[in-house]
């Protein structure tokens, strides 16, 4: 045996403390062991304090509380690879909590010690939590900017190209945080982080994608980004990611991209070149990309026969080439899986954001984008029919582009969509259908070929606000061509256009105020639309507080107030009123209010005169007009009806127009004897039975009876008899007032009748229109009105020519405040003009009426100023006033000082 060796033993120094194995389950005492002076404790403390943390939050809140994130900030700068780690896995793990994040806002080193750690000569472990540390805290936007400031985007970057996936997925989920603020997204692309976001496309790690696509739809929002990325050819790769259908989840991202990279007309020029648009095309409609079709053979039916292409092209000859088709296998990956709901919806809203640009529309036109929008109003979702749908009403902003979608069929399916239940369908088919019909007529006629029109009329009454605007926008395009206007109307567009006038939607009303001017253009159409009460709705509509919805409304009253009783029926619902407040106002004023007003007035003569006091030659005086003087602007115009219903009073006439003669009159001349036998009649009928039976005869028996009666008891009876038969007649009485009260109200209103007028009207055609000239026509006109109002009256005679007393006798003779013109005798400027001017319309003689102060009017005609004669020089005619008083038929310049002093008092 050999010689056993002693174990040397040496004891421990004396003044080094023994090894103590210490075992706590208090987070206060490891945070305590946070501030020890040995690393090892350190080190061990730190991870123990991050198993603790990475349990649940209220660990993480709980050790802040304890003092534990000034000691871990400070241990993540300590010189120990193992201490720094192991804190900065803790504190990478509390900064999930918002309390941990706000106290560490607050400490200046925090962020620098988070960048500082990124380091490349750190550990992986440590880059992991250090990124996972800075996309928590890049939630907040101080954060973001202290992370900015230190230089973490350049960091962060690098970190991308790191082995470790987790570090990939925490560094480009901070970028992405960061890149919501522009200023890291310039940062970004100096730091050269594009191409290591586009890499990432290719991760195993689906997680990873879709951070990557998300900070790339965030960089490329911005311009110069766009345009380093089509260096970096990242439309052709996010094409090729869309063509993973293993990816499908992660495809609408892709399109989103795809979709901020389309604003720039060179992306689609790009695009174009490479063939990459017709590739995406082909993707998201389920067909054979381009380069992807055989080249053998020529015939449609030879394409491969697992391409939905390829039996969608073969119509009508599945027969021949079935057989082929289950013997031709395709090869793996190349089968067609068609693409998500979703991703369809994002490229058609991904096109329409392109074609908000002119330039991109027509690129997009070239590629024929459209043929994909009209394949995807097919599909059974109604968010892609919606998105593709609004990208066509986009696209058919371009001319071209309304032609090429109505001859690939894309009409008759948008029609079919607007009796779709869903209301976002039915508007954005609407919309669509809008756009395509606003200036092209051949669109409107394919529209009414397609049956269209009864489809709309329909959706008129829908409840979908936006839809009903936009379907009274198609009808008025529509309404452009005649004939189209007319099938509309005899559809009954008019009455159903009266439901979108009561709408609260100002859209609506202001849409259907101009669909409602477009139909009401000819008496049948208008007299519909007035007997279905649509005026009272548009008056109504000029009290809205939207601009468009008052010119609209405003320019739809001018169509309707073309003729009489139209604009009678404007005016009675306080349509004038209204027009003239707008036009007072000076922020309400607009130009088809004026139209409005003065079509409404050149409807309605008697209003116009009163307002303006100013009747143009082609303003012809009729039956029916009357001049009620000049009124203010604000004061309520009143109808001759009105006015005959007031009781007498001491203000000036109403002189009233009316070539009617009294009937009464004229039947009482021509049978005198039928008027004296009716008046007989009527004397006779009158007297009441009582007294017929109170005349003399032969005596009853009954009276004989009753004289044998006392007297007392006899004239109690008849003193009651008679209080009875009084009390009856009190009562028929009374009911008869009743009915010829209630008579009188259902009865129409008879206007008064002038048959002076008449007779005046038949000696002015017999005498004076036969004169040769229109100054022989206009002399004699003007002293056949002298001689009936009073003759002539010298100058500074007027005062002493007695008129007003005469004018009041007839007033009070008819009992009336309406006077006939043809009643008055003697009568001054005011009425010898109006006269003037209702005689010399009945002849055809071109003159004005203008209203004075002081009770002045006066005519003037348009003359030759020398008489013409035959093969003598022509000159224009010249401006006359007539003289009606002091010499009539005096023709006076109108700018001569006499004709001045005939206009003034």
């Amino acid at each position: 045996m050999g010689k056993k060796v002693k174990e040397d033993k040496k004891p421990p120094p004396d003044d080094v403390f023994d090894t103590l194995a210490v075992e706590s389950r208090q987070a206060g005492t490891v945070v305590l062991m946070l501030s020890s002076p040995e690393e090892d404790v350190q080190s061990k403390a730190c991870e123990a304090i991050y198993k603790f943390v990475d349990k649940c939050d209220e660990n993480k809140k709980q050790l802040l509380d304890l003092g534990a994130g000034e000691a871990l900030l400070k241990l993540m700068q300590s010189e120990d690879r193992i201490v720094r780690r192991n804190a900065c896995m803790a504190m990478g793990v509390m900064t999930a909590h918002p309390e941990v994040r706000k106290f560490l806002r607050k400490r200046e080193e925090s962020v620098p010690a988070f960048i500082q750690l990124l380091a490349p000569e750190e550990d992986t472990v440590v880059h992991e939590f250090s990124a996972l540390g800075l996309s928590n805290m890049a939630t907040e936007f101080s954060s973001k900017a202290s992370i900015f400031e230190s230089g973490g985007v350049d960091a962060l970057v690098k970190c991308l190209s790191s082995s470790d996936p987790d570090v990939q997925k925490n560094s480009v989920e901070a970028l992405a945080q960061l890149l919501l603020d522009y200023q890291s997204r310039a940062a970004i692309r100096d730091a050269d982080g594009l191409n290591p976001l586009l890499e990432l496309l290719k991760s195993e790690f689906a997680i990873i994608q879709k951070l990557s696509l998300l900070a790339l739809d965030r960089a490329s929002q911005d311009s110069e980004n766009r345009s380093a990325l089509r260096e970096l050819e990242a439309m052709s790769k996010l094409i090729d990611f869309v063509a993973h259908p293993e990816w499908n989840d992660l495809h609408v991202m892709a399109v989103m991209v795809l979709s901020n990279l389309l604003e720039d007309i060179e992306s689609l020029e790009l695009i174009k070149e490479t063939g990459g648009l017709k590739r995406l095309v082909a993707l998201i409609t389920d067909q054979v990309p381009p380069e992807e079709e055989p080249k053998a053979g020529t015939g449609k039916g030879e394409k491969k026969a697992g391409s939905r292409a390829a039996k969608k092209s073969a119509k009508g000859s599945k027969s021949g080439k079935k057989d082929e088709s289950e013997k031709e296998e395709p090869p793996p990956g190349e089968a067609i899986i068609p693409t998500l709901p979703d991703v369809k919806m994002c490229a058609a809203k991904a096109i329409a954001r392109s074609a908000k640009s002119a330039e991109n529309r027509k690129i997009l036109h070239e590629q024929e984008a459209e043929k994909m929008l009209i394949h995807l109003l097919s599909h059974e979702s109604n968010d892609v029919q919606t998105a593709a749908a609004q990208a066509l009403g986009v696209m058919s902003e371009n001319l071209l582009s309304k032609d090429s979608i109505r001859e690939w069929e894309g009409l008759q399916p948008l029609i079919k969509l607007c009796n779709s239940d869903n209301g976002d369908v039915k508007e954005a088919a609407t919309l669509a259908l809008a756009n395509l019909t606003a200036g092209n007529s051949t669109n409107c006629q394919e529209v009414s070929n397609l049956n269209g029109v009864e489809t709309l009329i329909h959706l008129l009454a829908d409840s979908r606000d936006e839809a009903v605007a936009n379907t009274c926008c198609v009808l008025t395009n529509m309404a452009t061509e005649e004939g189209l206007r007319s099938e509309a109307q005899g559809k009954g567009v008019v009455t159903a256009l009266l439901e979108p006038l009561k709408s609260q939607n100002t859209r609506v009303q202001a849409k259907s105020s101009l669909a409602v001017a477009a139909f009401v253009c000819d008496a049948d159409s208008r007299s519909d639309f007035r007997n279905a009460g649509g005026i009272e709705n548009l008056v109504m509509l000029l009290h809205s507080g939207n601009d468009e919805v008052r010119r609209n409304a405003a320019w739809a009253l001018a169509v309707c107030a073309v003729d009489e009783p139209t604009a009678i029926e404007i005016c009675k619902l306080g349509g004038m009123d209204l027009l003239q407040e707008i036009q007072v106002s000076g922020t309400r004023k607009n130009p088809f209010a004026e139209v409005a007003l003065e079509r409404l007035l050149d409807a309605n003569l008697s209003a116009k005169y009163s307002l303006t006091g100013q009747l143009s030659s082609t303003n012809l005086i009729e039956d029916g007009f009357y001049d009620a003087g000049q009124i203010r602007p604000n004061t309520k115009f009143m109808s001759i009806e009105d006015y005959c219903k007031q009781e007498l009073n001491d203000k000036r006439p109403i002189l009233f127009i009316v070539a009617k003669a009294d009937p009464v009159a004229t039947q009482s001349a021509s049978n005198p004897e039928l008027e004296a036998k009716d008046n007989s009649k009527t004397n006779v009928s009158g007297k009441s039975s009582r007294t017929g039976r109170e005349g003399k005869g032969p005596t009853s028996p009954g009276r004989r009876r009753a004289s044998m009666i006392p007297d007392d008891d006899r004239k109690s009876k008849q003193k009651e008899k008679e209080e009875k038969q009084k009390e009856e007649e009190l009562q028929a009485q009374l009911q008869k007032e009743a009915e010829a009260l209630a008579n009188s109200e259902n009865q129409p209103f008879n206007p008064p009748t002038d048959s002076n007028l008449v007779k005046y009207i038949e000696e002015v055609t017999e005498r004076i229109l036969q004169l040769a000239t229109a100054t022989e026509q206009v002399k004699a006109l003007a002293q056949f009105v002298a001689d009936k109002m009073g003759g002539c009256i010298e100058k500074g005679q007027l005062p002493n020519f007695s008129w007003e007393l005469p004018l009041s006798q007839v007033k009070f003779e008819l009992k009336s405040n309406v006077v006939p013109i043809g009643k008055i005798k003697a009568g001054i400027h005011i009425h010898r003009a109006l006269l003037f001017k209702a005689l010399a319309d009945r002849i055809a003689v071109p003159c004005t009426l203008t209203r004075g102060e002081y009770n002045r009017a006066w005519n003037e005609v348009m003359l030759p100023e020398t008489p013409e004669q035959p093969g003598a020089q022509k000159f224009p005619p010249r401006c006359f006033i007539v003289d009606l008083i002091h010499q009539p038929g005096r023709l006076m310049r109108s700018d001569s000082p006499e004709a001045v002093t005939y206009k003034k008092l």
